[in-house]
């Protein structure tokens, strides 16, 4: 299994494992990634700042997802809680794996390679955020097996409600 900055080649694979994600919430009805979002465009902004990565196993892509080390404008309001910390901090977003790859482990690796690149930062950065949709179980099953806590609710610009999610690094 590798981690590697997607190039813009691996975008048709990552849309299909895009694809199959919001497929998986619409038949589970959840009402994340419902309004063409994540797009095409989206991926290729978040390739252009390198903040584009997709999981490889025997030389297949399976999976996708975002890192990015930059402010979060929604993340600036927390309600019914409080983030662990107020510096700087890595996000995840837009994860997604093949529905084949599912359970194989590969949410735990891309944990490790965010805390990996965080600690990496001059200087390393303490903490990594996500969120997710109250509904999205197995996000939230990821956060909690990989040592999140669970801060509070933060609000996209859309206005759509989401769980917020911290872990501290040091």
């Amino acid at each position: 299994m590798k981690i590697r900055l997607a190039e813009n080649g691996d975008l048709p694979r990552i849309m299909e494992i895009i694809h199959q994600a919001q497929e998986y919430f619409r038949g589970a009805g959840i009402d994340q990634w419902q309004n063409n979002y994540p797009n095409a465009e989206a991926i290729l902004a978040d390739m252009a700042m390198q903040e584009s990565f997709v999981v490889e196993d025997d030389g297949q892509v399976v999976g996708t997802f975002m890192c990015s080390f930059r402010d979060e404008p929604t993340y600036e309001k927390i309600y019914d809680g409080q983030w662990l910390t107020d510096g700087p901090c890595g996000v995840i977003h837009r994860v997604a794996m093949d529905n084949r790859a599912k359970g194989k482990g590969y949410g735990g690796a891309v944990v490790q390679f965010m805390v990996d690149r965080c600690l990496a930062q001059d200087p390393p950065v303490c903490s990594l955020r996500g969120d997710t949709h109250e509904d999205n179980h197995s996000m939230q099953r990821l956060f909690a097996k990989n040592g999140y806590q669970h801060c509070g609710t933060i609000y996209l610009e859309s206005g759509a409600k989401r769980l917020a999610f911290e872990k501290l690094l040091m």
